[in-house]
C-alpha cells in the first residue's frame, strides 16, 4: 500500500470517528435537555396528583428472659416471706414484653390517623384498659401548629418524645409509670396542640394538652381535666443540647393537683466511632392516685401532703462498629431516685440499671440487651413490691 493510500485511509477513519463522537455528545446533550424538560413538565408545571390514603405499617417485638437473684422475690418484684423456697411463684421466666403493631394512614396531605396496639397485653387477666395504646388523628397546618385528638402520649417530660424501642435503657423510668398513673404521662385521652418556632437562633418546640387524666381506654370518671404543657429549647445544635420545662395543673374529684418537671439532654462525639450522650430529668407532683386509693380513714393527711418526687440520669457510651449486620455496641447505666410519698410516708426507691447492648441492624432494628435492674428501698416491706430486688434480664428486640 502506498504512503498516500495509507494516509487517506487514516484520514477517513479519524473523520468518521470524530463524527461519531460528536454525534454521541450531541445526542447525550439532547437527552439531558429532554430529561430536564420532562421533569419541569411533570413535576413543576403539571405535577401528578398524590394518591390518598397512604398506609404505613410498623411495629416492635420484645421478648425477655428474667431472673431475680434476690431470695424470696419474684420476677415482678413481689416479696414472698412465707414461701421463699417453694414453687408458688417464679424467680425466673421467659416473657413477651411487647408485640406492638402500628399503622399510620395519611388521609390527605395534612390529615393522618395513627393506631398502635400491643398484643402482648392479652396475657393479663383484665385487658379492658390495655392492648390499644395510640388511637388519634392529627392535622398539620404547618410546622408551627398541629392539632391532635384521641388517645396519645401528651408532651410532659423527655420520655414522652420517643418510642420505648429506642430507649437507652431496658425500659422507661419508674417515675414515667408513676406519673402516668397520675395522668401526666403515658397514654391519655384528650386533645393537644404542638409545634415548633425559632426564637432568634434558638429552635423551640412546644406542646399543650388537655386530657381526662385517668389513663388509656377510659372515659373520664369526673368532670376534672389535666392541663399540661412543655417547652423545649435547642441551645446547641452541634451537640444536640436540649433543655426543657414541663408543667401541669388539674382537678381530680374536686381537688386541685399539679406536676412540674425539668429536663436536659446532649450528645458528644468522641472521634470517628465513639460517642457519649446523656439525658436527665427531675419531676415533682401530687400523687393523687395513692391518696384516692386509700379509704378516707386510712389517709395520713390532706391531698397536698401526698407529693411524689423523682430524678434520674442516664449516661450512654456508643461505639460504631459499622458492619452490615453489626452496627454498634452500647453501654448505659441509669440511676434513678423516686419517692412516691416524700412528705408523709417517705420510702425512697433507688434504682441502678447497668446495661450492655449489641445493635445488629440500624436504628435498633435488631438488638440484644443484657443487664440488671437493682432496686433498693429505704425500708423493705414484707410481702409487697416495696422490697429490694436484683432482676437480671436478657432481651431480644426486633423492629419492623
Amino acid at each position: 500500500m502506498s504512503t498516500l493510500t495509507l494516509y487517506n485511509s487514516l484520514k477517513f477513519k479519524i473523520i468518521v470517528g470524530a463524527g461519531l463522537c460528536c454525534s454521541a455528545i450531541s445526542f447525550a446533550q439532547e437527552v439531558k435537555t429532554d430529561t430536564i424538560k420532562v421533569f419541569e413538565d411533570k413535576v413543576i408545571i403539571n405535577p401528578e396528583p398524590q394518591k390518598y390514603p397512604k398506609f404505613k405499617v410498623g411495629g416492635v417485638f420484645q421478648t425477655r428472659y428474667l431472673d431475680n437473684f434476690k431470695k424470696g422475690v419474684d420476677i415482678d418484684g413481689l416479696h414472698h416471706s412465707e414461701t421463699p423456697e417453694k414453687t408458688s411463684y417464679a424467680n425466673n421466666s421467659f416473657d413477651i414484653k411487647r408485640m406492638r403493631v402500628s399503622m399510620n394512614a395519611k388521609i390527605t396531605e395534612n390529615l393522618e390517623v395513627t393506631a398502635l396496639v400491643n398484643f402482648a397485653d392479652f396475657k393479663n387477666k383484665d385487658v379492658s384498659t390495655r392492648v390499644l395504646e395510640n388511637a388519634y388523628a392529627k392535622y398539620t397546618v404547618n410546622r408551627y401548629f398541629q392539632i391532635t385528638v384521641g388517645q396519645f402520649r401528651p408532651l410532659f417530660g423527655l420520655e414522652e418524645t420517643y418510642a420505648v424501642d429506642i430507649v437507652k435503657s431496658i425500659d422507661y423510668s419508674n417515675s414515667y409509670y408513676l406519673f402516668g398513673n397520675n395522668g401526666w404521662m403515658s397514654f391519655q385521652v384528650g386533645a393537644a396542640i404542638t409545634g415548633s418556632v425559632d426564637l432568634g437562633k434558638v429552635p423551640m418546640s412546644y406542646g399543650f394538652s388537655v386530657t381526662n387524666g385517668n389513663g388509656k381506654n377510659k372515659t373520664d370518671s369526673d368532670d376534672g381535666k389535666h392541663y399540661s404543657s412543655r417547652l423545649l429549647f435547642n441551645l446547641n445544635k452541634k451537640h444536640d443540647f436540649n433543655v426543657g420545662i414541663s408543667g401541669g395543673i388539674g382537678e381530680v374529684q374536686k381537688e386541685n393537683v399539679y406536676a412540674v418537671g425539668v429536663e436536659a439532654a446532649a450528645k458528644f462525639p468522641i472521634g470517628d466511632r465513639w460517642c457519649f450522650d446523656f439525658q436527665t430529668e427531675a419531676k415533682q407532683g401530687t400523687n393523687h392516685d395513692a391518696f384516692f386509693k386509700l379509704a378516707a380513714d386510712k389517709r395520713l393527711g390532706k391531698l397536698d401532703d401526698y407529693v411524689m418526687k423523682s430524678f434520674y440520669v442516664l449516661p450512654n457510651i456508643r461505639y460504631e462498629v459499622g458492619k452490615k449486620h453489626f452496627q454498634a455496641i452500647e453501654f448505659a447505666c441509669r440511676y434513678e431516685y423516686l419517692d412516691a410519698e416524700s412528705q408523709l410516708n417517705s420510702n425512697a426507691r433507688q434504682t441502678l440499671t447497668p446495661m450492655f447492648s449489641l445493635e445488629f441492624l440500624k436504628n435498633y432494628g435488631a438488638r440484644i440487651q443484657l443487664g440488671m435492674q437493682i432496686d433498693n428501698f429505704k425500708e423493705n416491706i414484707k410481702d409487697s413490691k416495696t422490697y429490694n430486688s436484683n432482676l437480671a434480664f436478657i432481651q431480644l428486640q426486633c423492629r419492623f
